[in-house]
């Protein structure tokens, strides 16, 4: 019978989580789900200062919100099996693997400390999954504490026993853990378990190679969502830092990703964190949005606004088809759209200054105004022929730049002309005419 792969994602709650933990969270869950194994969630809570319940909540909350859940089995909490800790430490003691010292605090306090006995001869290798063969003399790793002067246990000896207790067959964490694998690996000697597998993860680093941090820009998957990202891009992002399905895709469905992961194509090199590329992702998933979600969060977000009354279906319709491919942040979304629906939208500033404050513009936008006026039928195809026949296939440039900032304030939007039809006639020559007096010379 083959045995069930068993991993698992064993944070330290602080309260925020970064990046890099959570990509360790998703590539345990994903390689769980391909094999058909066991995905496990433990909270290594022993720094209670920090591991409140708040800390652990906001820890329990960012794994929902990405979809990873918390674990297929009851979460483990690592204060919950100190006893057990402590009796694998007798065991130790009396194998004579461990031994106590007595130490001196920087406070000046004299405690003992429990230390492991590494071996003082011979070579700790490993294979690991992601970075290959790995070996170091156990003589250049000196005896390490696995219990403090006040009787608690210390990581290295608590990851270890909850390991062996949650029967962890896998163990896929970041490469600062490397040297600390060495250790485990002679702790789960001494205590007579199997070895679990390794995969150490390359890190997450900046435009200069640094590992990615607070300095950067947002580091905690609380602020990303904050910022409006979905839940779904940072995943997908996440994943791409360190481990590509081997093809020209990036945008990946959930199914996809689970079929196409696999420990061994995980990158050895450092991952470079791009926020552009984030975003880009970020609008890649909006524009995948079901149509109506999109929409609903399209009128929520002008909620309350007069001129959102009284439209119908087709008019909200024909907005969407030109906000989903355009939209990068839900949440800017009241911003984008706001001038649709009143008259006193904001004006740019250097929107003003580059297109509107120059000599010539309030000539050609009350010229182009009255040709407006004229047109049979107010769509964007037949406003579209005035600006072309004025331009004479020179580029329409010095009349669309200046009619969209006059008519939405912004330098960017919907094609111009899809813009104009959905303001309609009315809307749309007033505002022309009210820029041209009141922002050109």
């Amino acid at each position: 019978m083959t045995e069930e792969i068993r991993v698992r994602f064993a944070p330290s709650p602080t309260g925020k989580v970064h990046i890099g933990n959570i990509r360790a969270a998703i590539y345990n869950w994903l390689y769980a789900r391909h094999v058909g194994g066991k995905f496990l969630l433990r909270v290594e809570d022993t720094d209670l200062e920090r591991s409140t319940p708040e800390a652990i909540q906001a820890l329990f909350d960012c794994m929902e919100w990405l979809g990873l859940g918390l674990g297929d089995e009851p979460v483990f909490y690592q204060t919950k099996n100190v006893k057990r800790h402590l009796e694998v430490v007798e065991r130790l003691l009396a194998s004579g693997d461990a031994y106590k010292v007595e130490r001196t605090s920087r406070d000046g306090k004299t405690g003992v400390v429990t230390m492991f006995r590494m071996p003082k001869e011979g070579t700790i290798e490993f294979d690991d999954i992601v970075k290959g063969h790995m070996a170091k003399k156990a003589e250049d790793i000196p005896d390490f504490a696995i219990v403090r002067s006040d009787g608690s246990p210390i990581f290295h000896l608590a990851n270890v026993v909850d390991d062996i207790d949650q029967r962890v067959t896998h163990i896929i964490r970041g490469d600062d853990h490397v040297e600390n694998t060495f250790k485990h690996i002679c702790l789960f000697r001494a205590i007579g378990a199997p070895i679990p597998h390794y995969g150490h993860l390359s890190m997450i680093v900046n435009a200069q190679g640094k590992p990615y941090s607070k300095r950067d820009g947002a580091a905690f998957v609380g602020e990303f969502r904050d910022a409006g990202y979905l839940p779904e891009a940072l995943f997908n992002y996440l994943l791409l830092l360190g481990w590509n399905p081997g093809d020209e895709r990036e945008v990946l469905t959930r199914e996809e990703m689970v079929s196409l992961f696999d420990l061994e194509k995980v990158h050895v090199t450092a991952a470079k964190f791009d926020l552009k590329k984030l975003q880009w992702m970020n609008g890649e998933y909006i524009k995948r949005l079901p149509r109506d979600e999109f929409k609903a969060a399209m009128r929520k977000s002008v909620e309350g606004l007069e001129g959102a009354a009284g439209r119908d279906e087709a008019w909200w319709d024909r907005l969407c088809d030109q906000m989903q491919v355009r939209t990068k942040f839900l949440k800017d979304m009241p911003g984008n759209i706001e001038y649709f629906f009143r008259d006193d939208y904001a004006f740019d500033p250097k929107a003003v200054e580059k297109r509107l404050a120059k000599d010539g513009v309030k000539a050609t936008l009350l010229d182009l105004a009255d040709r407006f006026e004229k047109v049979a039928t107010w769509d964007a195809v037949s406003l579209e022929v005035v600006v072309k026949e004025l331009s004479q296939g020179q580029g329409m440039g010095p009349w669309v730049h200046p009619v969209r900032v006059a008519v939405s304030g912004r330098t960017e939007g919907p094609g111009l002309f899809e813009l104009l039809e959905l303001l309609g006639r009315e809307h749309s020559l007033a505002r022309i005419r009210a820029a041209a007096a009141k922002y050109c010379p």
